[in-house]
Parts: C-alpha cells; sequence; structure tokens
C-alpha cells in the first residue's frame, strides 16, 4: 500500500470516528413554553441546546447573559427579550433541579454516576 493510499484510508477512519461520536453525543432539548421557537431561532444557530439546559441562573443573570449574546450577534428581537428572559428564568433558574448530563451507550453507568453525585 502506498503512502499516499494508506494516508486516505487513517483520514478517512478518523472521519469516521468523528460523525459516529457526533451522532452519538446526546443534544437536549429546550422544554416547552411560549418563546421556545424563538430561543431555539436566537439561540441553536450557534449553541447545542445542552450548553442552555445546563445552567442554573438567575433572572438577572439570565439578562446579563441575553443582552451579552445579543451584542455577540444573536437575533433577539426586542420586542421578545422579556419574554426569553422569563423562559430562561422560569426553565433554568437555581431553583431547578441540578443538571445531570445523560449518558451514551459508550459512557459506563458507573462514571455517569459519579459525574451526578458532583
Amino acid at each position: 500500500m502506498s503512502r499516499l493510499s494508506a494516508s486516505v484510508v487513517v483520514i478517512a477512519l478518523f472521519c469516521i470516528a468523528a460523525m459516529l461520536a457526533f451522532a452519538s453525543s446526546p443534544n437536549e432539548e429546550l422544554p416547552a413554553g411560549p418563546m421556545k421557537e424563538k430561543a431555539a431561532d436566537a439561540c441553536l444557530s450557534c449553541h447545542e441546546a445542552r450548553i442552555i439546559v445546563q445552567q442554573r441562573l438567575s433572572k438577572a443573570a439570565w439578562t446579563k447573559e441575553i443582552d451579552k449574546m445579543a451584542k455577540w450577534g444573536a437575533v433577539v428581537d426586542p420586542k421578545d427579550r422579556d419574554g426569553l428572559i422569563d423562559y430562561f428564568s422560569a426553565s433554568f433558574s437555581p431553583d431547578q433541579p441540578t443538571y445531570v448530563a445523560p449518558t451514551t451507550a459508550a459512557e459506563p453507568a458507573s462514571k455517569a454516576n459519579r459525574k451526578a453525585k458532583k
């Protein structure tokens, strides 16, 4: 096998492995609510939902976060700003249970349990 052929095989295997890892990576969904679609439009073009669902922020912190993201380019209609803040504050407040990441088939249950206890 020539060097070029071996390199192509290695690159192909790497790409397949990366696709499988991505495909098995669970992605959370935003919870139901009156602003779910607006939140998805504003946030999920840059972030996976799991970045959001793991947060536990106060209303003041969500206000700062949404304003920051809007300054960084998130498309947030000014008339939707307060509704988004209310949606995120209600869904992902410090009063909500601690986020526990879903496990994948490749992750042993004992490892997932250790993560949840931290």
